[in-house]
């Protein structure tokens, strides 16, 4: 079908394909106006439309970078596991951040972000059982220093010397560590005693 497109269309063709190749992730609508340029937003449109009628891109109208090249193998990320962290009572996680394995995710998953400060982790226990973080799952990290009230995080008790992941709250001088299991209570300690390793970005079954 790549033969049937117009010049502009595989203009727009090959445009799409580097910043794939490049960002891991598709362009938006205003980039590709911009760099193959095209008048408008509106004539950028009218060819991603005639570009799917020929089947050689799918798009997704709710999501702002939703050009999907047909014809391609899936890409992949190979994301480092650093360890186990606990989702119910904190764990010790091993402090030199050595991956003991890695996975391997869609780019969609990292949702625009530098795959180089994305790290997986492995759960134990059930205390975030409520936002669909079990047992056995994987979760998605980015490395972050920081954090906002009710971001759940991997959270450092220098103290304890252990990590766990829950959400963030801080509570005048102290911090608070909440559980998403009714059953579990939450963990109150001092601002000083809590270090951010990341924040949490998705989970994946254990069994993926």
């Amino acid at each position: 079908m790549r033969d049937q497109t117009t010049d502009k269309q595989g203009k727009i063709l090959r445009y799409i394909e580097r910043y794939v190749d490049d960002h891991d992730r598709s362009p938006s609508i205003r980039e590709i106006q911009q760099e193959c340029g095209i008048s408008s937003t509106s004539v950028v449109d009218y060819n991603l439309k005639g570009l799917q009628r020929l089947g050689v891109i799918e798009r997704d109208d709710d999501v702002a970078r939703g050009i999907k090249l047909r014809g391609r193998p899936p890409r992949v990320v190979v994301v480092p596991v650093l360890g186990t962290i606990a989702a119910g009572q904190p764990i010790p996680v091993p402090g030199d951040r050595d991956p003991e394995d890695t996975i391997e995710v869609a780019p969609e998953d990292l949702l625009g972000r530098d795959k180089d400060t994305v790290f997986a982790l492995r759960v134990k226990g059930n205390s975030m059982i409520d936002a669909l973080i079990t047992d056995g799952d994987i979760v998605l990290m980015q490395t972050a220093q920081t954090a906002e009230d009710g971001d759940t995080v991997a959270a450092w008790l220098k103290s304890e010397e252990e990590t766990t992941l829950k959400r963030l709250y801080r509570e005048g001088d102290r911090i608070r560590l909440q559980p998403r299991n009714p059953t579990m209570q939450p963990i109150y300690t001092t601002a000083e005693n809590v270090e951010i390793q990341g924040r949490f970005l998705r989970s994946m079954s254990g069994s993926s």
